[in-house]
């Protein structure tokens, strides 16, 4: 299964009010990394100190990078129309859903799985269920945590581990069983298409 693992690293933890400080995709084919997709973010703004104190991204860092406006469109061209990874995948897409929303941009349009509770039910009896646990746990070779490349790498590599572990007879189980163990409904990115732009004249 081909399939793109995301992250993403912020100001906070309100979409809409916070702001995205650094994009991290990896592509995934025949169950290994094949491309990666990964900046940090000008958030036009200052970093809260309690951001950087997680993730370790300071405002000297970001100053002069890309805005989210002019990184979604690339985005959206790097995903396809590939399934979508995440690790509590809905605070990240939503983050994506406002920006995608206010700058009416393209999105990608594969599905969005969640490891988080699909690891629940495949990994039962963990003393709890953040990244970092369920990576020790599966023995995966780490460096850094809380940035975005290699949290969705991590991430990239827990949905295969999982994949492998759920598979009967060598055959993954198809995208909709996927969605019916995370028990939670389907969940896609917006896609918008642009209104033009009416000019009212002044007469």
């Amino acid at each position: 299964m081909d399939f793109i693992a995301f992250d993403l690293e912020t100001t906070g933890t309100v979409p809409g009010v916070d702001r995205i400080v650094e994009i991290g995709a990896v592509r995934f084919r025949n169950g290994s990394p094949d491309a990666i997709f990964s900046t940090l973010i000008d958030p036009l703004r200052p970093i809260p100190p309690g951001a950087s104190a997680v993730n370790g991204i300071t405002n000297d860092m970001v100053a002069g990078k890309p805005s989210i406006d002019t990184l979604l469109e690339p985005f959206s061209e790097f995903c396809e129309e590939l399934a979508l990874v995440a690790h509590n995948a809905p605070f990240d897409a939503q983050f994506l859903i406002s920006d995608i929303k206010k700058f009416e941009s393209r999105a990608p349009k594969g599905i969005i799985l969640d490891t988080l509770p699909i690891a629940r039910k495949v990994l039962p009896g963990l003393p709890n269920y953040k990244l970092g646990t369920l990576v020790q746990h599966l023995k995966i070779p780490t460096t850094d945590f809380h940035r975005a490349e290699e949290d969705a790498t991590y991430c990239g590599h827990l949905f295969i581990h999982m994949m492998q572990r759920i598979s009967v007879a060598g055959k993954l189980p198809d995208i909709s069983n996927l969605i019916t163990l995370t028990g939670k409904p389907e969940l896609r990115f917006p896609q918008i298409i642009r209104q033009p732009k009416q000019l009212d004249f002044l007469i």
